[in-house]
């Protein structure tokens, strides 16, 4: 931008923080308001710029591109990340559509068949599923996925019982396998972004952790729950029994879809873990292989394709598009530098482990009880303006807490607001006090492990 940005005033910074600070709560209490995310963080963009506007310190005017070519630009357009929204829209598109093929629901029912029905087995091969299809899909839809499958299989089972075990272990889960790979949350992909880690650097860093989490998790959920093996012969002939009448080709309508959306899934796949360091597409970026590949497959449905477009979660789009705006003149109202110089007295020079720690479980905390893409969003910021380093494990403090302290609370993270819903579906009793009560043991596992694992592995 050609103007300089003007001196902001004390008073004006915290008049900005209180702003900001009015957004976090307003999103904590977005049942309570009856408003979706965007519409609320719509709001406090529209206001922030204006009241930035009328202060002058927006930086306004035409910008310089490459060539020296003028540009005019918004200050609002440049403001959101464009290479995230791209993901976010290209990865939503290609999983609806793949999913049509019946892919994910045969996956399952192999798995349940697997288990001979017995309830222990299909609590690891459940949990699993739910860590690999949160890796790969998202988290929402992994819970959507294996919550349904796990409803029907324990009815049929007869094991209703263990109904509200299940659902809350996998809906937990889902937070640990949003760990696993840098487009597997979204805070993820923002501090993935910020900090210049790539896809394979992530994966290999986060892995351990995760599969470490995993075991952890149900191992303590088998024990407080009561879930155990099939005791006598007859339970698990009878198991056996009823396990067979689940046919894994239900939900395939075209073999040869199929295939085709198994392979695209596996060069999906692929592509993103290697985008870094593959000539041309590196230039693109991950936006750009995720927009191709959800294209490419939405051939096969092109005369339908808004069906696909009307399933995209574009409350979450415009959240994000709003979020970047009001972060982007939170940094102009010097609101960030602000935050930034109590996390700096936080984490001290960088090296320090009480810093670590201190980030990692503040960030859990604040994440239980608001969205975490807000906090990881102004962290990233924050951790860039102080120069943090690709290689240093405070990074991984704001992954790991933005992540893990979706546990804590029903309204931490979607898919275990989606558990929740899914619970209440099967006429579960569940509070919000009553999921904090079974949830909290869990989670303080995880962040224990997570500070643990930071501290001596990062």
């Amino acid at each position: 931008m050609e103007n300089a940005h003007h001196a902001v005033s004390a008073g004006t910074t915290y008049l900005f923080s209180a702003i900001l600070a009015a957004m976090i709560l307003s999103l904590a209490l977005e049942e309570k308001l009856h408003a979706k995310k965007s519409l609320i963080v719509g709001f406090f963009a529209i206001g922030s710029l204006l009241l930035a506007s009328i202060f002058g310190f927006m930086p306004f005017g035409d910008i310089i591109i490459p060539g020296g070519q003028r540009l005019h630009m918004p200050v609002y357009i440049e403001a959101v990340d464009w290479e995230v929204i791209a993901i976010i829209i290209g990865s939503s598109l290609f999983v609806d559509v793949t999913s049509r093929s019946g892919l994910f629901s045969w996956i399952a029912i192999r798995l349940t068949k697997a288990s001979s029905g017995d309830p222990l087995k299909l609590l690891w091969y459940y949990g699993s599923m739910t860590v690999l299809f949160s890796a790969v899909l998202n988290n929402v839809t992994a819970m959507i996925i294996v919550g349904s499958l796990t409803g029907v299989s324990l009815k049929k089972l007869g094991q209703d019982r263990m109904l509200l075990g299940f659902l809350l272990i996998e809906g937990l889960l889902t937070n640990i396998g949003g760990l696993l790979t840098l487009i597997s949350s979204v805070p993820n992909i923002i501090v993935g972004n910020a900090a210049g880690i790539s896809f394979v650097t992530f994966f290999v860093k986060a892995s351990p952790y995760v599969l470490v989490a995993t075991i952890a998790t149900l191992l303590m959920g088998a024990r407080l729950f009561r879930i155990s093996s099939l005791k006598s012969d007859s339970d698990r002939h009878k198991a056996a029994a009823l396990i067979d009448s689940f046919d894994e080709r239900d939900g395939i309508h075209s073999t040869p879809f199929f295939w085709f959306s198994t392979a695209a899934l596996v060069a999906f796949i692929l592509t993103i873990a290697t985008t870094s360091i593959t000539p041309v597409i590196r230039d693109l970026g991950m936006g750009f292989v995720a927009m191709a590949f959800a294209v490419v497959v939405l051939v096969k449905f092109k005369h339908e394709v808004n069906e696909f477009y009307q399933a995209v979660d574009w409350d979450l789009i415009l959240f994000f598009m709003s979020l970047f705006v009001v972060i982007n003149v939170m940094e102009h109202a010097q609101v960030l530098a602000l935050i930034g110089k109590g996390v700096a007295w936080m984490i001290g020079d960088g090296d320090s482990a009480t810093g670590t720690i201190a980030l990692l479980i503040s960030s859990s905390v604040f994440s239980s009880v608001t969205d975490n893409i807000p906090l990881a969003a102004m962290l990233a910021k924050i951790l860039v303006s102080l120069n943090i380093p690709e290689s240093s494990s405070l990074w991984w403090s704001v992954v790991f807490g933005a992540n893990l302290g979706g546990n804590i609370t029903p309204i931490g993270s979607a898919s275990t607001l989606v558990a929740v819903t899914i619970i209440h579906k099967y006429q579960l009793k569940l509070s919000f006090g009553g999921f904090i009560r079974l949830a909290l043991p869990y989670a303080l596992m995880q962040i224990a492990l997570a500070t643990l694992y930071v501290l001596v592995m990062l």
